[in-house]
């Protein structure tokens, strides 16, 4: 069956239970009748309940219907937040420096309300020591706790490690235009 929906002559059944423009109950009727109504009336004759026996049918203007009902789909996806992932990787072995500049990195995506997916990729023997990238990304949630809270808990997965932070619901969005902009 077709999910579009049926209007005026295109409903192929013999009666149809029909609904004022009002929503008022006018109770069943021939389709040829209902058609006269709606024609009488400058209105459309949409199937509102396909399934029903006999199908439930409405006067109404079909365009100003299909127009609201776009506007309140696009209203709704207006309304959902899009969560943003960013990853960051590092190694075991990372040096101070090299440390300091990604949890910057991961503090900068965290203040603009993105999760941040930490991987830390082993190689060779490294594999054999977990407990270094794990104390690694123990050393970052401290870090950065002001800003997020760990969503998942770091986990082993092959050769990487993974642990997800998120930032915190009440933490307000910094602002992109004036971010470093500080008047005395």
């Amino acid at each position: 069956m077709s999910s579009e929906t049926r209007i005026n002559d295109r409903i192929r059944v013999p009666e149809v239970r029909l609904v004022g423009p009002g929503g008022e109950q006018v109770g069943i009727v021939r389709i040829e009748d209902a058609l006269r109504l709606a024609q009488e009336a400058d209105l459309d004759l949409v199937e509102v309940a396909p399934q029903a026996r006999p199908p439930v049918c409405r006067l109404m203007d079909y365009g100003k219907f299909k127009y609201e009902s776009a506007q309140k789909a696009r209203e709704s996806r207006r309304n959902q937040q899009l969560t943003v992932i960013k990853e960051q990787k590092l190694r075991p072995k990372i040096d101070t420096h090299d440390y300091e500049t990604k949890r910057g990195h991961v503090m900068r995506f965290l203040e603009h309300g993105n999760k941040v997916k930490v991987t830390i990729m082993f190689r060779g023997r490294e594999q054999s020591r977990p407990e270094l990238g794990f104390r690694l990304l123990q050393r970052l949630a401290e870090d950065v706790a002001d800003l997020g809270f760990v969503e998942a808990a770091p986990k082993q997965d092959g050769r990487n490690m993974i642990m997800v932070l998120a930032p915190h619901k009440s933490q307000k969005t910094r602002p992109k235009a004036n971010a470093g902009t500080d008047t005395i």
